[in-house]
């Protein structure tokens, strides 16, 4: 059925969600655009004068013409004290030769491509994101290695990355490693693991110890080339595959390499013809508001992001506050669960049948998140509000079908948990720049603390300073309003990214394809549900 939309777009309601959405926007833009910092000016001189391509042209350079670039994690780090948002990587999904493969490209003119702890998280997650579906990987390498200062936590969890290089192997998932310049210690282990090394000629360096540090342990002096340059590498101990000529020679090495590994098992659903939504994507800044107190039907947005418009919904009547239904985007089938208010047991029950049904027919499933928790009070839990919200956050956690989520408003409680958050796994995790995710809300915070530090001073019989409560409870909303906001949850990777609203189905396109790369099939089990 094609939804009818209810919106005004010359409301008040309405254009004051846009002005304070576009406002918004171009805070994401900023902080996108620094992002996208590639290292001081004297370094990047440096590395032009040396014939050298900068790391996202690299990336350009390795993508079809006209592909598409999902980029991941941009902004992780936002908020850290290291080498900026992003970290020294830049990591995301595109055609190479046709084919869908993660990309990650070392950012050396920044930090020399140092790794640091953002940067090693990112590095993880796109290994996850890669090896869930099904995605060989191509390395852009040119690192000086860990960072030093924080090599405690670099060092404890860098295994990682390597680990799963070899899982994603097993698995039919390869690795290809174009190495550009500096590949030392640990490092030296991501082109030894991967299935295919290519170095260039004169400017590839691996090695597990540098000459100086050589010098030092063993009293050889020798020096970079003969120790682990390109040359030695590809003649001598065999960890190189390819000598390439240049950068260039070695991304074409690549580009030709991915015609020839394992085609993908990928999953050929029935797909419709594709139409786009009836209503203009650029009207979500208007629908969707910067203040995640103000409501609106969550139809109107999957109205503008699904194909034709068209939504078939699930047990319209019962459980209101929470909204199912199956939809295309591209093409593909899709199901959709999205909050209109509080859960209740009755929504509850109906997201956990939905589930079934989508994992019965072999849908994935998109949660579009914006969620206060569950209900609460006597009445709420008489009725089963915990056993029934437990079968929701079953039934999504034994989802066997690939699902998405974004976080399109707030994110609190065991909401977050059965509107399929970051622990539930999702495929992909993006949030708009609106979003909140915490425990609860910040004045809900501050009132429980205060309630609890009242009745502490009641037990004790000390008198309650209100004057003190009421700058404790201000420094507690600002502090929470800090720790839960979009930017906050991006640098911390809460999620792989904040997306404009506006872009929401493009990004959508490009994860069905990503997700039906490789072939599922949902066996209908769950765990028990408590009757």
């Amino acid at each position: 059925m094609i939804f009818q939309t209810k919106i005004n777009t010359k409301a008040e309601q309405y254009l004051k969600n846009k002005e304070g959405m576009l406002e918004l926007l171009k805070k994401l833009d900023l902080h996108l655009e620094e992002s996208r910092f590639q290292g001081a000016e004297k370094h990047i001189q440096r590395a032009k004068d040396k014939g050298k391509l900068l790391a996202r042209e690299r990336v350009e350079l390795l993508l079809d013409k006209d592909s598409f670039f999902l980029e991941l994690l941009p902004l992780i780090g936002l908020e850290g004290k290291g080498f900026g948002p992003g970290g020294t990587s830049v990591a995301g999904i595109g055609l190479v030769s046709g084919r869908l493969c993660m990309i990650t490209s070392n950012v050396a003119t920044n930090k020399g491509g140092a790794i640091d702890y953002a940067t090693l998280r990112k590095s993880i997650r796109i290994g996850e994101i890669a090896m869930e579906n099904g995605l060989p990987t191509i390395n852009l390498v040119e690192s000086a290695g860990a960072n030093l200062p924080e090599q405690e936590k670099i060092f404890n969890f860098g295994g990682t990355t390597f680990r799963d290089i070899t899982r994603r192997s097993k698995a039919g998932f390869p690795t290809i490693s174009v190495v550009f310049g500096n590949a030392t210690a640990g490092g030296a282990y991501v082109p030894g693991m991967s299935d295919y090394a290519i170095f260039v000629k004169d400017q590839a360096k691996v090695f597990l110890a540098g000459p100086p540090l050589v010098k030092m342990a063993t009293k050889e002096v020798v020096d970079d080339e003969s120790l682990g340059g390109a040359a030695m590498h590809s003649k001598i101990s065999g960890v190189s595959d390819y000598l390439a000529e240049d950068e260039v020679d070695g991304i074409r090495i690549a580009r030709e390499i991915v015609q020839f590994i394992r085609p993908a098992d990928e999953m050929q659903p029935d797909k419709c013809a594709v139409v786009e939504p009836l209503y203009d994507p650029n009207e979500i800044l208007g629908i969707i508001s910067p203040d995640i107190k103000v409501p609106y039907d969550c139809r109107e947005l999957i109205a503008r992001i699904v194909d034709g418009s068209e939504f078939s919904e699930f047990k319209p009547e019962y459980g209101n506050t929470l909204v199912t239904g199956w939809a295309h985007i591209n093409g593909y089938k899709i199901g959709i669960i999205g909050n209109n208010g509080v859960l209740f047991s009755e929504s509850a029950n109906k997201g956990a049948q939905f589930i079934q049904l989508c994992n019965q027919s072999n849908v994935p499933l998109l949660f579009l998140q914006n969620i206060t928790g569950f209900m609460v009070g006597r009445k709420y839990e008489e009725e089963g509000i915990i056993k029934n919200g437990s079968k929701l956050i079953n039934a999504v956690s034994n989802c066997e079908t690939p699902t998405i989520t974004i976080m399109v408003g707030s994110s609190y409680g065991a909401g977050n948990y059965a509107m399929n958050g970051q622990s539930y796994q999702p495929r992909f995790l993006f949030t708009y720049p609106n979003s909140k995710i915490a425990v609860m809300g910040p004045e809900q915070l501050a009132g429980v603390m205060d309630i609890i530090q009242r009745e502490a001073a009641e037990k004790t019989g000390k008198p309650y300073d209100e004057e003190q409560a009421k700058m404790m409870q201000q420094f507690m909303i600002m502090e929470a309003e800090k720790k839960s906001n979009a930017w906050f949850a991006t640098s911390e990777q809460f999620d792989d990214g904040i997306i404009n609203p506006v872009e929401t189905r493009n990004y959508l396109k490009i994860c069905m394809k990503v997700i039906h790369n490789k072939a599922f099939n949902a066996s209908g089990k769950f765990g028990i549900f408590r009757m």
